[in-house]
């Protein structure tokens, strides 16, 4: 088994020229495509002093061999996260009954590739089995039950990831309250400090993460999550980073996106761009494909500004198996390469942002 550097994080816990496979002679597009001719979008990532620059995946996407022949490349994505099958109702649907045959696939994949892993993840609310979500326990119960799957799951995975994407993920609202949950409902904050104890017993060299999103702008989200790291940090609970998904709006990216970076480094931890992509309203247009470009290369320059800014993370590289149109019926083309796996000026972007 080849060695992997570990990180952990909290939950809801980079040659010759290489060009995109061809899936097919109609795979052509009506807009402007990328230009670069680069050795991979990692590579470039660790020669600009970064851990890695990935990609997220998922099971059923597997099945498609040109999709594939991408994710594969080392090269191009030198980390991979399981986009769902380490979440609660993938790895533990009965209480007490873990299964991790599905995690265990990215798993494998990653190894196969020489890739990171990244976990993803130990506790949110939402995605989780019934059993939790209605099961009316007492404080003890629950904060037990926490403890028990974030050591379990991240001691199945133990000295294999990268990070164990969030202990806590998303435990705020926009206003900066916690939101209101199974856990926050039955243990107040209590389950945080609980899954963060639990993980690091399980890997002491994991790095342990909590994931938001909305918190790249500066306002109550973003100081919420802050005060939250320093009282951790007060009471001894071990806490290393912050994952920032970064799921932005094309031309919307914070113009302060550095400063609030910095508000989160200053507090002594290191940080990740965990689900980055960069949504549009339909139809796509040659000026919001440029706008596009230019907000990916803003967001790979606010990361190089920061030794702190560990890697990048894009929420699945195709749009093909984006998560947007599902979410957002009106939005969608937010990822670098497009529904027929051709780059998008999009991929320019990432390659002049991390060359400076």
């Amino acid at each position: 088994m080849k060695a992997f550097t570990r990180l952990l994080t909290l939950v809801s816990l980079c040659a010759a020229a290489v060009a995109s496979p061809t899936p097919s002679a109609a795979a052509t597009s009506a807009f402007p495509t990328a230009t670069s001719v680069v050795s991979g979008l990692h590579a470039l990532a660790k020669a600009a002093g970064k851990l890695y620059f990935g990609t997220a995946t998922d099971n059923p996407e597997l099945t498609d061999t040109p999709y594939v022949a991408i994710l594969d490349d080392n090269m191009m994505f030198g980390q991979i996260t399981a986009a769902n099958s380490m979440k609660w109702d993938a790895t533990e649907p009965e209480q007490g009954v873990f299964t991790f045959d599905q995690g265990d696939v990215i798993r494998n994949l990653a190894q196969g590739n020489g890739q990171l892993l990244r976990g993803h993840n130990c506790v949110w609310h939402e995605q989780l089995p019934d059993w939790v979500a209605f099961g009316n326990f007492t404080f003890d119960e629950l904060i037990s039950i926490v403890e028990n799957h974030c050591g379990t799951l991240v001691g199945h995975y133990t000295g294999q990831i990268l990070d164990a994407d969030k202990i806590r993920a998303e435990p705020f609202n926009d206003d900066g309250t916690f939101q209101e949950d199974v856990f926050f409902n039955t243990t107040g904050t209590a389950y945080i400090p609980a899954a963060l104890n639990a993980a690091r017993a399980a890997d002491a060299n994991a790095k342990l993460y909590i994931n938001e999103f909305n918190i790249e702008f500066a306002g109550p989200k973003a100081t919420a999550l802050q005060n939250l790291i320093t009282q951790l940090k007060a009471d001894g609970v071990p806490i290393d980073g912050v994952g920032f998904q970064s799921h932005f709006i094309v031309g919307e990216v914070p113009g302060d996106l550095v400063q609030n970076f910095q508000s989160f480094v200053d507090l002594g931890v290191e940080f990740a761009i965990t689900e980055l992509d960069v949504r549009m309203t339909l139809p796509e247009t040659d000026e919001l494909l440029a706008q596009q470009k230019q907000d990916y290369e803003t967001v790979i320059n606010a990361c190089l500004a920061f030794t702190e800014c560990v890697g990048v993370t894009i929420w699945d590289f195709t749009d093909k198996f984006s998560w947007v149109p599902g979410a957002f019926p009106s939005q969608g083309a937010a990822c670098p390469w497009d529904d027929n796996l051709v780059r998008k000026p999009a991929f320019d972007g990432i390659v002049t942002g991390f060359q400076g």
